[in-house]
């Protein structure tokens, strides 16, 4: 069992570290069933990643590729982006806390380091669509971001 955890576990931080990306916007991703454990904000969520070896963290987060969602707390950079940014965070925790099928979708390590690129998947739709299509967040690909405090 432990030796399939390792397996597992090499497989996918190989697959992170070889996988090119096909554009900005296109990338190839794995599907997994891990569960999720915890909602960090909008658009990052902790998953169970039982598959590193010790004394490696069991876990894993997961910011979902493509978006950005307002920062809250005082990472927000006035106080409307962390009113956004804590909406934000209530709707990703209701999706997942609603549905009854969990995936996380891997692409790739994120540039930070001790995260991966992703989306989630709840009962087959992707969080990161929802996020967009409910104005919880605007799609951004690594180039400079627009301020959430500009915005009403």
């Amino acid at each position: 069992m432990r030796n399939t955890k390792i397996l597992l576990g090499l497989m996918i931080v190989l697959k992170l570290v070889i996988t090119p990306m096909v554009n900005a916007k296109e990338r190839v991703s794995e599907i997994y069933d891990f569960p999720i454990t915890r909602v960090i904000d909008g658009d990052t969520v902790a998953f169970e990643a039982n598959f590193l070896p010790a004394p490696l963290k069991q876990e894993l987060s997961i910011r979902v590729f493509g978006v950005d969602t307002p920062e809250k707390s005082w990472r927000a950079k006035c106080e409307d982006e962390a009113l956004q940014g804590e909406e934000a965070s209530a709707f990703t925790k209701q999706m997942i806390k609603d549905s009854k099928v969990k995936q996380v979708s891997i692409i790739a390590w994120d540039k930070y380091g001790g995260r991966v690129l992703g989306d989630v998947l709840l009962d087959g739709k992707s969080l990161r669509m929802m996020l967009l299509e409910k104005g919880y967040a605007r799609e951004y690909y690594g180039d400079k971001k627009e301020s959430w405090c500009a915005l009403k």
